[in-house]
């Protein structure tokens, strides 16, 4: 199994647009067939702070994901600057 988290800092101003697209990223993504969650959290007491926390199979399903049109779209819009700050680890769950 492969995880993937990402921490997103969003413009607080645009955090409305981020969810919509963040969301249905999500949604979208865990119809996949490798995909074996995809959750977004949000920070109580930082309300523009969130963690995506992604699971695949194994690091094919991950590439895979990664070549989706929702992926695509997710791509395309954080282009445009919500994301202020993002830090990520991708790599195999340890045993």
């Amino acid at each position: 199994m492969v995880n993937v988290i990402v921490i997103l800092e969003i413009d607080p101003a645009r955090v409305d647009e981020f969810l919509e697209v963040i969301t249905y990223n999500a949604a979208e993504s865990v119809k996949e067939p490798g995909c074996l969650r995809f959750e977004v959290s949000r920070q109580f007491d930082q309300p523009n702070l969130f963690a995506l926390s992604e699971s695949y199979v194994d690091k094919e399903a991950m590439d895979a994901h990664y070549l989706t049109p929702h992926f695509a779209v997710w791509k395309e819009k954080s282009a445009t600057g919500f994301v202020a700050k993002r830090w990520s680890v991708k790599g195999p769950v340890l045993e």
